[in-house]
């Protein structure tokens, strides 16, 4: 028995099961899609983190892993091969049909310009989590750099449970470095190294910002216990927060990171750096802890 366009009681032509079925596979295709990829501004909601991860697999402001992109690709293959199969006559016949009108050839046009236009989006969109997701971890020779950065904006918590925002360090120089508490060689020693540089320069006044590289074991709770270890002074802060916001300011600053999913260790380099008066990242030193005293004098 073979499917038929069904004629209205107008003479119109309905759709038919096979049409409506394509439609609604493109649809369903679009929405995942726009889940997986669209962009959640500087800061990923926990609801849309937890739902990306669960659907697809994917960590905060990244890309889906395996399975998710067996979904994302796999599934709709699957569904138009099977569409194909059942109803490619009655498919076909439809889609004719609509070609020889010519407002459906100008929205097929539409459509088509819109997927192009989405796969440039796309593109970008995956190449950033990408970089995201693999960044060059920087081994510098220890030299200051000179830059004008201006922090961001976004939120993260302090040991005291105080909100802090970057942007907000004004009219006090501090320094600022990154470290994490499960890390028992590299970071306890770049923060000791800091915190001796400050004292030798005559500078035991000027806070300590350090941020931490594992927001999913550094967790808020923690923070005053590290800052314990860390012999750090009433002045001085350690930063975490939500996943999406901690991994956002890093990502500004340029802290290079690679993070083991199966140890949740993190590869990273020593970067230390001083923030002026106004409130911007003025000097950097990555590779090094030797010359910590020049951004001290400066």
């Amino acid at each position: 028995m073979e499917d038929r366009v069904v004629p209205s009681k107008g003479g119109a032509e309905r759709p038919s099961p096979a049409l409506i079925a394509l439609l609604l596979i493109l649809a369903i295709t679009a929405a995942w899609w726009a889940l997986a990829f669209w962009p959640a501004g500087a800061a990923e909601p926990e609801w849309l983190s937890r739902t990306r991860a669960a659907c697809f697999g994917s960590a905060p402001g990244g890309l889906p892993d395996a399975g998710g992109w067996v979904l994302l690709i796999g599934e709709p293959i699957g569904m138009l091969g099977v569409l194909a199969a059942v109803w490619g006559r009655t498919l076909q016949r439809d889609l004719e049909r609509l070609h020889a009108v010519r407002r459906w050839r100008l929205a097929a046009a539409g459509v088509a310009a819109a997927t192009v236009i989405g796969m440039v989006f796309l593109g970008v969109r995956v190449e950033r989590a990408w970089a995201r997701g693999h960044p060059t971890v920087l081994r510098g020779s220890g030299i200051p750099m000179r830059l004008d950065l201006v922090p961001p904006s976004t939120v993260l918590i302090d040991q005291q449970g105080t909100l802090v925002s970057l942007a907000d360090l004004r009219g006090q120089p501090a320094l600022i470095t990154v470290a994490f508490g499960h890390c028992s060689t590299v970071c306890p020693t770049v923060v000791n190294d800091i915190l001796r540089a400050r004292q030798t320069a005559g500078r035991a006044d000027m806070p300590l910002i350090v941020i931490t590289l594992d927001p999913w074991r550094d967790t808020p709770d923690r923070l005053s216990s590290l800052a314990s270890h860390w012999a750090l002074a009433s002045g001085d802060r350690v930063l975490s927060g939500s996943v999406a916001n901690v991994e956002h300011v890093l990502d500004v600053l340029g802290i290079g990171r690679r993070r083991n999913e199966s140890t949740g260790d993190i590869e990273h380099g020593v970067t230390v750096m001083l923030v002026g008066s106004r409130g911007h990242v003025e000097w950097r030193i990555d590779g090094g802890g030797d010359r910590i005293g020049e951004l001290l004098r400066n």
